[in-house]
């Protein structure tokens, strides 16, 4: 049996209510308080419908097909009470078959989804259904390049909060369908003591202890930027540490100094020209925030069929 829209959405780890009110912006940012696509009602009878094709216009991995499918539906609900002139008009149904799956490598010329519908309606949505579809795919693209960076070795790639202020939910998608890893969500669902912590605090140790008496329940990360505060933030009881702006042969030292006491992240200033240099430190992740706040977009387009 065909899953829905939100059935994809939640199988993948979204949550479509939040998906819906990311897509609800994005469509009164372009429609405006009219929910009105001038060019389109004017030159486009209102009874029309036509197919167009979700075409990739470069190699990458694809995701997000399910929230552009979301899109498309969107815009054919609120169509369905709208008067004439609204951004569907006539029939106001919309069949979205979709032809890939997330996560899986592209080229140039692939068909990715097909959409059928009031052609109104297929040309309103399909600027927001494209942005962020686009970013979406853009991100996991570049996160799979990392991942293929680091093929072979024990270490994976991780995102940051370092997103797109409203999309921080699809990014953090992207960045899974790409192969990489999900840090924290949010500054509420993992501590981690940075230096301004640490300053704060009086140290290491007693900012440490501070988050696990406030907050027992949460997991605690630590930045550390010499071997010397590795072994304090273990010896406090730290399993998560942060290694700042370490060169391979540091980490590799720290790595030696911890052993298996803790799980070790080495971030800042990260490339994919050096990222095996820095996994064959021993590792467990890289941490990049150029996963989300610094991805090309993948070039899509969506093309009516000729009549």
């Amino acid at each position: 049996m065909r899953q829905s829209t939100e059935q994809v959405l939640r199988a993948g780890g979204l949550d479509p209510d939040r998906v819906r009110r990311v897509i609800d912006d994005a469509l009164t940012e372009d429609l405006g308080p009219r929910l009105l696509d001038v060019t389109s009602v004017a030159t486009i009878p209102a009874g029309q419908t036509d197919t167009a094709d979700l075409v990739a216009r470069a190699d990458g991995v694809v995701a997000g097909l399910a929230v552009a499918a979301a899109v498309f539906e969107l815009v054919a609900e609120v169509a369905t009470g709208a008067t004439e002139g609204a951004p569907a008009g006539g029939a106001r149904t919309v069949e979205v078959s979709v032809l890939a799956a997330d996560g899986e490598r592209v080229a140039r010329g692939d068909v990715l989804a097909t959409v059928t519908g009031p052609t109104r309606l297929l040309l309103t949505a399909e600027r927001t259904a494209l942005n962020l579809l686009c970013r979406m795919s853009g991100v996991a693209t570049h996160t799979r390049a990392w991942a293929d960076a680091l093929a072979g070795t024990k270490a994976m790639v991780l995102d940051t909060r370092k997103t797109t202020p409203g999309l921080r939910a699809l990014e953090k998608y992207a960045v899974r369908a790409g192969g990489g890893t999900n840090k924290r969500l949010g500054l509420y669902d993992v501590a981690m003591i940075k230096d301004n912590h640490k300053l704060a605090a009086g140290g290491v140790a007693p900012a440490y202890r501070r988050v696990r008496e406030a907050f027992p329940e949460v997991p605690v990360q630590v930045e550390v930027t010499t071997l010397a505060e590795a072994v304090e933030a273990v010896e406090a009881g730290a399993d998560f540490l942060l290694c700042d702006n370490m060169t391979p042969a540091l980490l590799a030292e720290v790595v030696a100094a911890v052993g298996d006491r803790a799980e070790l992240e080495a971030t800042g200033g990260l490339t994919l020209a050096v990222a095996a240099e820095y996994a064959a430190s021993g590792v467990d992740y890289l941490s990049v925030g150029a996963l989300t706040h610094s991805a090309p977009i993948l070039d899509i387009a969506m093309d009516l069929r000729g009549r």
